[in-house]
């Protein structure tokens, strides 16, 4: 097939993805600072950052540092993250921290309003913090930003020393590797790298933080260069509404020598950072492995990795993932993720991938959103996190494996992923592409399905990979749930590109499970054994398809893989019992991912 080269965006992604991930491989694993784009003329925002500096005399560099760590130099038109930090500054309004609206309105003179809506006063009110908790702390102005890191630390508001470093040594990793962006808002900014920076990390015992309550360091499993906490899940038996024994909130497991951990499931979840952790320790309630902090990216493990998390809402899913929770809401997308968050979880995957053999792609690290429904029924009741703004093309970047890296892109490829400018809740894409059922704009959006925040059903998102099933001048079908969905693709603005890779279509005599209607394969939400796998002693699970797509389609192969089924019955991880059977391949069949047996389809490799 003829390859051609990369031109405009996808090119500047693939050259960035090659060279994070390359730097991404050297000792220490820090992340990569992406090239500097081509040369620009300095933006307004960038001299109020300088200005802000220098009145307050703060180094410029350790200030254009804060605003990339918290929002990468967007404004958000004011709108408050997660934690309610306004600004690139993250000037909180109430509760408890250092960076607060009224705090910095008494440093600076500002109003209120003006530090939250307007980039200028932002930047002044978080110079004139710095600057303040530099005093505190009795430390002297400085023009090197090394000698800041107690204040940076204090400026994160954390209320551990283990939060406080966590937040002031990402900091000091972006100054280290410098930044240079053009934000949503026309904004040019570049952060010269420092690399030979030596922060006085010694200072963080000037702020007399405690340490984190459970932070045993040895019982986490975490990067080296995050903090994480060990926050324990319950694990403990108890009555049930029966009378019989019941447990929860997860199962001990010997993984990966009793199932391979297939997927990494990215969560968000719904609240905050203190009361799901409060949460995990209900032994009535469900658990995950991990939840990160949006404020500083702090990591609190619940679950050791070996052991089974209830989180997925899909047994066969739980039993082969494991699951990371991020503060935050799906449903307020002017409630941002911050940076902080995004690089310490990145971190974090990598860490997981490297050590479980997990590949950094979509068709492994994915979404609450993307996992099946177990049965046909439960599909209303399925999750939809971390939602439409989680930036996942940003996220896939800073794991080293920006989509379409390492791979030619093929002009006339089978394939097509799913790679549109993030929209972050301006556009009707969002993280993905809106699916209509003919190559018009107003043309109903595929099937039932509307484009309402928790609604995915009517969106390709980010980095998923489909077959193509027509091109129409500007506009592009995949298959798609049995359907056609077309998006607009145009080849100077374009949203997906074409690549080669592995699919399936239905095998002749499609339905030989005895499942499939000969017309149509069957697809399930779980790969689960045929009944003549199990013992005897075991009654089987009932396996029912979850939807079907006409055997003249293709779908694009994600991996492949055994059936498998824990009997995890007991309290007793002794008794747990792991049935194995017959080969299914998974598939990217609409946003959730599902499985074919491989006797219902024929495989057609990449060429």
């Amino acid at each position: 097939m003829e390859s051609v080269h990369r031109t405009g965006r996808r090119a500047s992604r693939a050259a960035l993805g090659l060279a994070v991930a390359t730097a991404l491989l050297l000792p220490g694993g820090a992340l990569a600072a992406p090239p500097a784009p081509a040369p620009a003329h300095e933006t307004s925002l960038r001299q109020e950052f300088g200005s802000a500096a220098e009145r307050y005399e703060v180094p410029e560099a350790l200030l254009l540092g804060l605003g990339y760590l918290h929002s990468r130099w967007e404004h958000h038109d004011g709108a408050p993250s997660v934690t309610g930090g306004h600004g690139p500054m993250q000037l909180r309004d109430d509760g408890p921290g250092w960076a607060t609206v009224e705090r910095a309105a008494e440093l600076t003179g500002l109003p209120a309003e003006r530090l939250r809506t307007d980039p200028a006063a932002n930047a002044a009110g978080g110079a004139a913090l710095l600057a303040r908790a530099q005093r505190d702390l009795g430390l002297p102005a400085s023009g090197d930003p090394a000698n800041w890191y107690g204040a940076v630390a204090r400026y994160s508001g954390a209320d551990t020393a283990q939060g406080a470093a966590a937040f002031a040594d990402e900091l000091y990793t972006i100054l280290t590797e410098g930044q240079a962006r053009h934000t949503p808002e026309g904004q040019y900014l570049h952060l010269p790298a420092h690399p030979r920076l030596s922060p006085a990390t010694a200072q963080l015992a000037l702020l007399g933080l405690p340490g984190a309550a459970n932070a045993t360091a040895d019982a986490t499993e975490c990067p080296a260069d995050v903090t994480c906490a060990w926050q324990p899940a319950a694990y403990e038996e108890y009555p049930g509404a029966d009378g019989e024994p019941d447990y929860g909130n997860h199962d001990k497991a010997d993984r990966p020598a009793s199932q391979r951990v297939e997927y990494i499931v990215i969560h968000d979840v719904e609240g905050y950072f203190d009361s799901m952790t409060e949460l995990i320790e209900d032994p009535r309630y469900v658990s995950w492995h991990y939840t990160l902090r949006s404020s500083d990216g702090l990591i609190a493990q619940h679950v050791p990795t070996s052991d089974i998390a209830w989180h997925a809402g899909n047994w066969y899913v739980n039993s082969k993932s494991i699951g990371i929770e991020h503060e935050g809401f799906l449903a307020e997308p002017t409630a941002w993720y911050t940076e902080a968050m995004y690089r310490s979880s990145a971190r974090l995957v990598r860490h997981l991938a490297a050590a479980y053999d997990i590949p950094l792609d979509r068709h492994h690290i994915i979404g609450h959103h993307n996992v099946p429904p177990t049965l046909p029924e439960n599909a209303s009741a399925m999750h939809n996190d971390p939602g439409p703004y989680w930036d996942w093309a940003h996220y896939f970047d800073l794991l080293g494996a920006p989509f379409g890296a390492g791979a030619e892109e093929v002009a006339d490829g089978p394939l097509v992923v799913i790679d549109p400018p993030y929209a972050g809740g301006t556009g009707e894409g969002f993280s993905g592409v809106a699916l209509r059922s003919s190559p018009d704009p107003k043309a109903p959006l595929l099937g039932n399905y509307s484009l309402d925040i928790g609604d995915t059903g009517a969106r390709a998102g980010a980095g998923q990979t489909f077959v193509l099933a027509e091109q129409r001048g500007e506009w592009t079908a995949i298959w798609y749930d049995g359907r056609k969905g077309w998006f607009h693709n145009p080849p100077d603005a374009r949203t997906a590109y074409r690549a080669d890779g592995a699919r399936v279509t239905g095998a002749s005599g499609t339905g030989a499970s005895g499942t499939g209607k000969g017309d149509t394969v069957p697809v399930y939400g779980r790969a689960y054994p045929e009944a003549a796998a199990y013992p005897q002693d075991l009654p089987p699970e009932k396996v029912t398809p979850i939807a079907e797509f006409p055997a003249d389609q293709e779908y694009a192969l994600g991996l492949s893989t055994a059936a498998e089924f824990l009997a995890a019955r007991s309290f007793d991880p002794a008794r747990h019992r792991v049935i194995r059977g017959e080969e299914y391949h998974q598939i990217q069949i609409g946003h959730r991912i599902g499985y074919v047996r491989a006797a219902d389809v024929r495989l057609l490799p990449a060429s």
